[in-house]
């Protein structure tokens, strides 16, 4: 059977949104190592948009492949993987010309390979289909993102500013950072999705709890909130994990 040219056209739509993902990552990678973090995150949260559009678009046009399943796990990997990890790496102090070599600055780089086998396992494990099983790689990303963002358009010098400052400043905390996100990716706990199969508030009840204290706390604390609204919806995901076993 002959496929025209505009039904061609019409199934790469989803994929080139997809590596318009993969390019802001792969562009936020490169403004880490020139010491521009803001504009690395905002990219990131330019492919996070990307990725949320280039699977409504596979599914408006009923176009969806095993080809654009992978391709979405691809561009992730460096949009949510790798780019935070740099960003994470930048704050321990793997890019600074002025301090002798220490591991410890690199050790952020395992968000990576964590990421890859977390995108990895989601894309054969059939019990993902409603909520995730581990963290999912944009809330990893969200949290790295969160930081010079933070850092370039909040007040840092009281308040919890002066928390994310010192946090920023700290390899230590950095470093423990990105090891136990690493963990939570490829861990066991369940993770709710924000997807609501109906408007009720029975069976959505995480799912409106948190976004209701997301919009309360982002009135109130604005960029600063994002950390936050993450360890929020870290713990009652916990709840969620030993309530609906």
């Amino acid at each position: 059977m002959l496929i025209s040219p505009q039904m061609n056209i019409k199934s790469q739509i989803p994929n080139v949104i997809t590596l318009g993902n993969l390019l802001c990552g792969a562009f936020s990678v490169y403004f880490v190592t020139q010491n521009n973090l803001a504009l690395a995150a905002i990219l990131i949260l330019a492919g996070a948009f990307l990725d949320f559009f280039d699977g409504m678009s596979a599914r408006l046009l009923k176009v969806s492949g095993e080809l654009g399943k992978q391709l979405d796990s691809l561009a992730d990997l460096i949009s949510f993987g790798l780019a935070p990890a740099f960003i994470a790496m930048h704050f321990a102090g793997a890019f600074a010309n002025d301090v002798a070599f220490s591991i410890w600055a690199f050790t952020p780089v395992i968000i990576a390979p964590f990421a890859a086998y977390r995108l990895a396992k989601f894309n054969i494990d059939t019990r993902q289909t409603s909520d995730f099983i581990g963290m999912a790689t944009p809330s990893n990303a969200l949290f790295w993102l969160s930081i010079p963002l933070i850092l370039a358009y909040s007040n840092t010098e009281s308040g919890l500013g002066t928390v994310y400052l010192h946090f920023s400043e700290s390899v230590l905390a950095v470093n423990i950072a990105a090891v136990f996100i690493s963990i939570l990716m490829v861990s066991e706990i369940r993770f709710f999705s924000l997807k609501f199969n109906s408007l009720k508030w029975s069976g959505n009840e995480f799912r409106y709890v948190l976004i209701l204290s997301s919009i309360i706390l982002l009135f109130v604390f604005h960029v600063q909130a994002l950390p936050i609204i993450l360890l929020l919806y870290f713990i009652l995901s916990l709840i969620y994990h030993f309530t609906r076993k």
